[in-house]
């Protein structure tokens, strides 16, 4: 939904012109299949993350689970043409992979007949965004365009685009005056936490180890609606020696971490994209077996994050990184050089390219 909105927004702000709606298809096929899938993953992320893991690699290859799901969406796929019918859109892009299931098998009944793009929100692929009638899709990166190709997708509909993020993450503001806004030290090193959603013992574990860095350093801390993330930290901060500002959900996400040094996150997606549009270098830490796997190998390779290790000697790998101003430019540097702030751009022209082919097609049959 944020990389719907995002790009929502910029259609908008560029071409006023365009009539954009965003749908929440899991909301909008069935309250209940919404909570199921919703709830069900949280629950299974939080608490049996290898069965979530087990789930994912299994429905990644042609097996019964796998074809359970395929039913399923083509069951519920009707539930879309309501919305289709009263929309008339003319042109269709999918942000989920149920979404984008259900609208080709539209597409193959004959119910859907414009151009149907899939954005696709992680770093490594799975065989549940792969579908017949998609025309275009859209990755966050090249190092998936040959595992597409191996479950499927045709090359030439493969467009690496990025997902996109706000300009805002594209735009660093005045690094010192944002610092000083916070009552933080300009020159000293500043790691931002990022955690919010799942859990809380892990990340304050990290944030304890930490403290026993000797070099001086100070932190932020965002917990986003995790009002019992929020409660722990509070208690913690009155015991830390290190200079921590704690906030719970903000709008200036960008500015934190324009103004940081090391952003310490789970690789989720999102916040992974909005950390290498801001090059800030990342320490992931429990990555959920899956696409957060994924998203995490996928940033050490390219030497943009560390693994962090929750329950080893993660303050040696933080304080490493903290006293090696070289080893941490070089990787923000890796950040700014993948560089994916024209997404928008492209995926708007791409799907207008896409519209006008449909329209020379639909002229010439006549």
């Amino acid at each position: 939904m944020r990389a719907a909105h995002t790009l929502e927004d910029f259609i908008h702000r560029t071409h006023p012109e365009h009539q954009v709606t965003v749908i929440d298809t899991l909301k909008l096929i069935n309250r209940l299949v919404d909570t199921v899938c919703c709830d069900g993953y949280y629950f299974m992320v939080r608490h049996v993350p290898g069965f979530f893991g087990y789930l994912y690699t299994r429905t990644n290859r042609k097996t019964p689970l796998f074809d359970m799901m395929s039913g399923l969406t083509n069951q519920f796929s009707k539930k879309i043409l309501p919305v289709l019918e009263n929309e008339k859109p003319d042109v269709v892009l999918a942000t989920h992979p149920f979404a984008g299931e259900m609208l080709s098998v539209l597409k193959e009944k004959g119910k859907l007949h414009t151009p149907l793009l899939c954005l696709m929100t992680d770093y490594g692929p799975h065989k549940a965004w792969i579908a017949k009638n998609i025309d275009a899709y859209i990755t966050a990166n090249e190092d998936m365009t040959a595992s597409m190709v191996q479950m499927g997708a045709p090359a030439e509909k493969i467009h690496s685009f990025g997902i996109p993020v706000g300009d805002t993450f594209f735009s660093p503001g005045d690094r010192t005056a944002l610092l000083r806004e916070f009552d933080l030290t300009p020159n000293v090193p500043t790691v931002l936490f990022m955690a919010g959603s799942f859990g809380v013992t892990n990340i304050l574990e990290i944030y304890r180890k930490l403290q026993k860095i000797p070099e001086p350093f100070q932190i932020i801390v965002i917990t986003g609606r995790n009002q019992k993330l929020y409660d722990a930290f509070q208690k913690e901060i009155r015991k830390s020696p290190k200079d921590t500002r704690l906030f719970f959900f903000t709008d200036r996400v960008a500015d934190f971490m324009h103004m940081s040094d090391l952003l310490i996150t789970k690789p989720g997606g999102l916040t992974v994209s909005e950390a290498l549009a801001s090059g800030i270098p990342m320490a992931v830490f429990d990555a959920i077996p899956g696409q957060e796997e994924d998203n995490a190998n996928f940033l050490i390779h390219h030497q943009m994050a560390i693994g962090l290790d929750s329950k080893g000697d993660c303050a040696a790998q933080i304080r490493r990184l903290l006293t090696n101003p070289e080893l941490l430019s070089s990787m923000a540097q890796n950040c700014r050089n993948f560089d994916r702030s024209a997404s928008c751009r492209k995926i708007l022209s791409l799907m207008e390219e896409l519209r006008r082919e449909q329209d020379e097609k639909e002229l010439a049959a006549k």
